[in-house]
C-alpha cells in the first residue's frame, strides 16, 4: 500500500463526556469511526497516530483503544498530553494520523471540538 497513494496527514479531534473509560472509549470509537467513514480507511493504510489528551482525561489510553480495532495491529500508536493552555477545551482528544491515502484527506472535528476548527467541523471535505 506504500508505493500506491501519497503519505498524507489527517486530523481530528473530540471531546470525552467525562473522564471515564467509558466516556473515553466512546469518544476515540467515534472520532476513529468518523475519519475511516470519511477517507474509507482501512488499518493498512494507516502508519501511525499520536493522541494527545488534555490533562483532566486520565481514566485510559486512547492508543489502546484504537489498538483492538480489527486491522489496526501493525499501526504506530502513541499517547501524550496535550500542552495546557489557559482556556483549553476541557476532556479533549486530539488526533494526527499518517496514512496512505489516493485522495485529500478529510479531517474529523466533533462533538464540543468543533469549536477548534469549524472550517472542518461540518463539511466531510
Amino acid at each position: 500500500m506504500t508505493g500506491a497513494n501519497p503519505l498524507r496527514a489527517l486530523r481530528g479531534a473530540t471531546t470525552a463526556s467525562a473522564n471515564t473509560v467509558e466516556a473515553i472509549e466512546a469518544a476515540v470509537h467515534e472520532l476513529l469511526d468518523a475519519l475511516a467513514e470519511r477517507n474509507q480507511l482501512s488499518g493498512e493504510q494507516l502508519l501511525s497516530i499520536t493522541f494527545s489528551v488534555t490533562a483532566d482525561l486520565d481514566a485510559c489510553f486512547p492508543a489502546a483503544i484504537a489498538r483492538r480495532r480489527p486491522g489496526w495491529g501493525s499501526v504506530a500508536l502513541l499517547d501524550c498530553q496535550q500542552m495546557a493552555v489557559a482556556g483549553d477545551l476541557p476532556r479533549c482528544i486530539r488526533l494526527l494520523a499518517h496514512a496512505w491515502l489516493e485522495h485529500p484527506p478529510r479531517h474529523a472535528y466533533l462533538r464540543e471540538a468543533t469549536r477548534l476548527r469549524p472550517d472542518l467541523a461540518t463539511s466531510s471535505d
